[in-house]
């Protein structure tokens, strides 16, 4: 099983496995081009091939759109966001899919509104794919200046090939997890999800 192969071992064989979907490797090969700073494609598309390619099906199914984070702290504008949006928009023209292309130094912004919980500036892309709600998700790849590709993981790729969704309770609400992984779980019935941890009870002392 790929999951019990060495961690090197296993980046080589996620990119074998990412390399059979084409719309990803052509959204890897133009956001190279962009030149963003400290950029990683990441989320569903990289998971879900993993999945699709797994459970035998065709590589980009079920995969609504693909994620860019890069991190620029230099100017935390939405004009200076939208405009790399737009450079992108122009870039990924002509793509069958959706791209998705976001500043992670702006995420504290926006963060508490949308999902109700305050969130910490992150200090790069890689603290910014830390935070997703599931460990499955927090995965990163991107196309060194050499060709060569950079793999970030920080929880492993074990549960990636095993098909578990487990929940990684440090920024994300309970709901955000539960939402995602009940609608993955309609699309890929054989995910194995993980409940969310159970809140400790408070220690109480002794009665008087």
């Amino acid at each position: 099983m790929i999951s019990r192969l060495p961690l090197d071992e296993q980046s080589a064989a996620l990119q074998s496995v990412l390399s059979r979907n084409d719309v990803l490797l052509e959204v890897l090969s133009r956001t190279a081009a962009l030149g963003l700073p400290g950029w990683y494609l990441t989320a569903g598309c990289l998971f879900q091939t993993v999945w699709n390619v797994v459970t035998g099906r065709p590589s980009t199914s079920g995969i609504k759109d693909y994620d860019v984070f890069y991190f620029d702290d230099s100017d935390l504008s939405w004009e200076a966001e939208d405009a790399v949006i737009r450079a992108g928009q122009e870039a990924f023209d002509g793509l069958p899919t959706q791209v998705e292309i976001r500043n992670e130094a702006r995420v504290h912004l926006w963060y508490e509104q949308k999902f109700g919980v305050p969130c910490a500036p992150h200090t790069s892309t890689e603290s910014a794919i830390d935070c997703f709600a599931a460990t499955t998700c927090c995965v990163g790849v991107r196309l060194e200046p050499d060709g060569r590709w950079r793999v970030y993981a920080p929880h492993g790729l074990a549960d990636v090939f095993n098909l578990i969704v487990r929940p990684n309770p440090v920024l994300a609400p309970q709901e955000v997890y539960e939402i995602k992984a009940a609608r993955w779980r309609q699309q890929w019935p054989e995910l194995t999800v993980l409940a969310w941890p159970a809140v400790p009870a408070p220690l109480t002392g002794p009665s008087s």
